[in-house]
């Protein structure tokens, strides 16, 4: 097939959902502008064999009635690579009602059910109905098994340990990946940065559940290559040599909340960051070994 034929299918699947699910509240379009470039892409006569630069991405928002009777919502993140339908599409969902465990479950199970009998045809529509019945049953099967609330003890409770995180991917473009890693972090308290392109870099710091969260979320996500190169656990509750105050966990961060970092992009696609500025960012934050672990050098 060509990137028109990839277009056409793609267009007419959204055009689909669009008069299927009409309102803001069941289907949210974030980023019109993909949108009406792949519109006029399909409709233009002459277009290239090329396909537009921006790539569609929308939410599903759906809501679920479980065991307890209760109102679940729901929602699937999806963004079309340009070759879509041939290849599957990067199709995320979220709820609150699932653990970390069964969130990692369920995507893995949804790609082997797209992967066996969509490849090749749009399938989003494939995916929803796929999750409105196997979510119910993860969901379900999680307030069958919760064990009963236990009464506090005198047992020792958990040490709690600060951890900082060092994720290294081949690239980071998607829009819809960058502004998870973005909300993602906010909606867990975690600081540090985030670096797109190619490569793309993020350090998260904070509770390591939360770290351990969030990792959890971001590796489950279509990616070439994502790894953590690094990461530094701190347990807390110790005293320091000199007998001062105990250690906390906003006493341990390097950084002050958490952004995307750019430092000077270049290249055909803009798409490379400066290493001599990315160098001097983590100098500053104390952070400057780090990037000989990233990129095997010593920077300057």
């Amino acid at each position: 097939m060509s990137y028109l034929e990839w277009a056409e299918s793609q267009l007419a699947e959204i055009e689909l959902l669009i008069s299927m699910f009409p309102t803001q509240e069941e289907l949210e379009m974030t980023d019109q502008l993909a949108l009406a470039e792949l519109r006029d892409y399909v409709e233009c006569s002459d277009s290239a064999d090329s396909p537009p630069a921006c790539r569609p991405q929308f939410l599903l928002k759906q809501k679920l009635d479980t065991a307890s009777m209760q109102r679940t919502d729901v929602i699937l993140s999806c963004a079309y690579p340009s070759e879509y339908p041939s290849v599957l599409p990067e199709v995320t969902v979220r709820c609150s009602g699932l653990s970390r465990a069964q969130q990692t479950q369920l995507h893995t199970d949804l790609n082997a059910y797209l992967m066996e009998n969509c490849q090749g045809e749009v399938c989003v529509l494939s995916a929803v109905d796929w999750v409105k019945d196997n979510l119910r049953l993860f969901i379900n099967e999680s307030l069958l098994t919760a064990p009963a609330p236990k009464k506090e003890s005198a047992s020792p409770r958990t040490q709690e340990v600060f951890s900082r995180l060092w994720i290294y991917s081949h690239h980071i473009y998607n829009k819809i990946k960058r502004k998870n890693i973005l909300e993602w972090s906010k909606e867990l308290g975690l600081s540090g940065f985030s670096m797109p392109g190619k490569p793309g870099i993020v350090c998260v710091e904070g509770p390591q559940s939360a770290c351990e969260e969030f990792w959890s979320r971001v590796k489950v996500l279509t990616w070439k290559k994502i790894m953590i190169r690094h990461r530094e656990d701190i347990p807390l509750d110790r005293q320091g040599e000199d007998s001062g105050p105990i250690e906390s966990i906003d006493s341990l961060r390097k950084f002050t909340g958490f952004e995307e970092a750019m430092f000077d992009p270049h290249g055909n696609r803009g798409n490379h960051m400066d290493l001599g500025q990315l160098y001097q960012f983590l100098n500053e934050k104390g952070c400057c070994d780090v990037f000989q672990i990233y990129f095997g050098i010593e920077g300057r």
